[in-house]
């Protein structure tokens, strides 16, 4: 079935899995893993990038003329925190693509409303293209591309939680809501989970500690690779609608009656 690229700020994608650089046993694992999931864009984080001549970095282990890179503000807590690390990354020539955390509670790392709002509204008009995280609110979601937003990043589950899509509804209602790009952000655990976002009818899925917690991250990011190709596949198949009884799979019309015989 042909299908449509991804795009992001003006820019395509083939691929509709995002994943991140952290917390992989080693920056080897975390190549072979990038490699193994298919991904075109790869998020990083700004404050783990080692400047040069400071030792090893994760920059080293990807090829940026292969994938797209998407600095993120993570552990930023204040808009203009936010804002500061995003010009960071543009001078260091990380581009302009930027996934945008403002993190308003360090326990649940649930994003700060007013802070995120604030941020994109100062990053689109310096030029930025902004994908905030954000929660599943389809009212902040409106708000946000409102802002200036190339694309809205609901999360699926606390970061880090592995609890998948608790809230499919909301999600719906945000695909319903905004014409930007919806890609789920946060929660997934296993392939399962990547491919109901999918099948919602969500435009692509972020995700880090699912592949790089895994035992295997290598084998689990060709999982995801294939379960967002799968969701994908059966949203644009389109599903048929549940029912409350059930329907014959073969037609019974013409089916002769047997009775007893005499």
């Amino acid at each position: 079935m042909n299908d449509t690229p991804l795009v992001v700020g003006g820019k395509e994608f083939q691929s509709r899995l995002i994943v991140g650089t952290g917390k992989y046993p080693s920056f080897e694992i975390m190549r072979e893993a990038i490699e193994a999931s298919g991904a075109q864009i790869v998020t990083v984080a700004v404050r783990r990038i080692s400047l040069p001549g400071k030792g090893e970095s994760l920059l080293d282990y990807i090829d940026p003329a292969r994938y797209t890179l998407l600095p993120n503000t993570a552990g930023c807590y204040t808009a203009d925190e936010a804002v500061r690390t995003a010009y960071l990354a543009r001078e260091a020539g990380l581009g302009e693509m930027v996934k945008l955390e403002v993190i308003g509670d360090a326990r649940t790392l649930f994003p700060d409303v007013q802070g995120l709002l604030e941020a994109t509204k100062i990053l689109a008009r310096e030029g930025f293209v902004v994908l905030p995280y954000t929660n599943d609110d389809p009212v902040l979601a409106k708000k946000l591309e409102d802002s200036g937003a190339s694309a809205v990043m609901p999360l699926g589950a606390p970061i880090g939680s592995g609890l998948g899509i608790r809230n499919p509804y909301n999600v719906k209602i945000i695909l319903e809501t905004v014409t930007a790009p919806v890609i789920v952000d946060a929660g997934v655990g296993t392939a399962s989970d990547a491919t109901v976002a999918m099948e919602l009818g969500c435009d692509g899925v972020l995700m880090n500690t699912a592949i790089a917690g895994a035992k295997d991250p290598v084998a689990m990011a060709r999982a995801m690779k294939l379960a967002v190709e799968s969701g994908r596949l059966a949203f644009k198949a389109g599903r048929i609608p549940k029912k409350l009884y059930a329907t014959a799979s073969s037609p019974i019309e013409g089916i002769p009656e047997w009775g007893p015989t005499s």
